[in-house]
């Protein structure tokens, strides 16, 4: 698939994300992917799609709405290069790999950390829910919410379009959802509401 098949499937609305498009390493990331249980489209194209039409049915400002693109193009477009040895290494986790690619277009801190952090969410719950591990899941989950700063909603929102694709477990933003009390709940509607 080519730059151009991309862009025409992908359909930047900014500069910014056609730039992306001319990155060789983030075109390979966009194209990678099997179907597989959280990601039954396949390749990282078709999720952005998907995490792109949620973002369209909720109710948010224009700022917003371009915030949450920008995250949804980088996220998870470097899994092609993710290390997944035993024990992990986390400095070489996707999201890192996208943070630092982004690093390389804007400087927005809060932006940034939303990129890396987009995961922490699903960890936080998994410490609680499957490990029994309440409290590593309060202290990971309480750096979360520290390092987000004025970002905590657009997190949240970020974290609703991109678990609500695919055939992803519901628990982990039913859980947030009920628990942060430092959120307004938004939901993804079945209209479409564009920003010029």
């Amino acid at each position: 698939m080519t730059p151009q098949d991309l862009h025409d499937i992908l359909q930047p609305e900014t500069p910014l994300e056609a730039a992306f498009l001319e990155d060789e390493e983030f075109c390979r990331g966009l194209v990678w992917g099997l179907p597989r249980y959280g990601h039954p489209e396949g390749t990282i194209w078709r999720h952005i799609l998907e995490v792109n039409e949620n973002i369209d049915r909720m109710d948010i400002s224009c700022d917003e709405r371009r915030h949450l693109r920008i995250v949804s193009w980088v996220h998870d477009t470097f899994k092609h290069i993710e290390d997944k040895g035993n024990p992990r290494d986390w400095t070489k986790h996707h999201a890192v790999y996208a943070r630092k690619f982004l690093e390389r277009y804007l400087d927005d801190e809060w932006l940034l950390n939303l990129v890396e952090l987009h995961d922490e969410a699903y960890y936080c719950w998994r410490l609680a829910h499957l490990y029994d591990r309440p409290q590593e899941s309060a202290e990971r989950l309480n750096e979360l919410r520290r390092r987000m700063g004025d970002y905590w909603q657009l997190y949240y929102l970020f974290f609703k379009c991109d678990t609500c694709t695919g055939d992803k477990n519901p628990a982990p933003l039913n859980w947030f959802e009920k628990t942060m009390t430092d959120i307004e709940i938004v939901e993804i509607a079945d209209r479409q509401s564009w920003c010029n």
